[in-house]
C-alpha cells in the first residue's frame, strides 16, 4: 500500500516538473530582453586600461528600437561626455560602458527596466521597450585620486554630518526653551537693589 501510494506520489511530481520545464521553455521565447548584453563589435589591438566607475568617457552612439527605427544618435553632434556612476545616460547604457577600451566599439541590448520603463519616453519610445545602442568609445579619461575621494568619501562625510547638526539645532532649540526668561518681579527687584 504504501509504496503504491510513493509511486503516484514520485509519478505526479514527474508530471508537475515536465509542466513547469515545459511551461518555462515556451515562455521564454518572446524577443524582449530581460538583461543587459553587450557584444563587442571592433576593440582596439591592446588595450590597457579598461574603464571603472569614476571615469569619463566621449562616445558615439546610435540608440535604435528593436525594429530597426533609430531613436538618436551623437554622430552628427560633438561626442557625448559621459562620467560614470553619474547617471548622465540611461542606466543599462552607463553598465554596458563599464570595462571598455579607449577605440572600442560595442553593442547594447538594454532592456526596458534598465532603459526608460513601462511609461516608455513619448512619441518617440513606446512602454516597455527594449533598446539597442551601437557606441564607440572616443576617449577614456581615468579619474584622478582627488576625484576618487571627491566622489567617494564626500558623500559619506555630508551623510555623517547631517545628524550632527540635526542634533546641534536641536540642542540649542532645546536649551534656547528651557531658559528662564526674566519676569517682571525679578526686574523690579533688581531695580530696587540699584537705587
Amino acid at each position: 500500500m504504501a509504496s503504491s501510494l510513493l509511486q503516484k506520489f514520485t509519478m505526479k511530481s514527474n508530471v508537475l516538473l515536465l509542466l513547469l520545464l515545459l511551461t518555462a521553455f515556451t515562455c521564454g521565447e518572446d524577443n524582449t530582453a530581460e538583461e543587459l548584453q553587450v557584444e563587442i563589435l571592433e576593440g582596439p589591438e591592446t588595450c590597457s586600461v579598461l574603464s571603472t566607475m569614476g571615469d569619463t568617457l566621449q562616445i558615439h552612439y546610435t540608440g535604435k528600437l528593436m525594429d530597426g527605427k533609430v531613436i538618436d544618435s551623437s554622430l552628427s553632434r560633438d561626442p557625448v561626455v559621459v562620467e560614470l556612476g553619474k547617471r548622465t545616460v540611461i542606466p543599462g547604457l552607463e553598465q554596458s560602458l563599464v570595462g571598455v577600451c579607449e577605440g572600442q566599439k560595442i553593442k547594447a541590448t538594454i532592456p526596458p527596466h534598465l532603459a526608460y520603463g513601462k511609461k516608455g519616453y513619448p512619441p518617440t519610445i513606446p512602454g516597455d521597450a527594449v533598446l539597442e545602442f551601437e557606441v564607440e568609445v572616443i576617449s577614456l579619461t581615468q579619474q584622478t585620486p582627488w576625484q576618487k575621494m571627491i566622489n567617494d568619501v564626500f558623500p559619506m562625510v555630508c551623510l555623517a554630518l547631517v545628524p550632527t547638526l540635526l542634533g546641534l539645532v536641536g540642542l540649542y532649540l532645546y536649551q534656547k526653551a528651557n531658559a528662564k526668561k526674566p519676569g517682571k518681579k525679578k526686574s523690579k527687584d533688581k531695580k530696587m537693589k540699584k537705587k
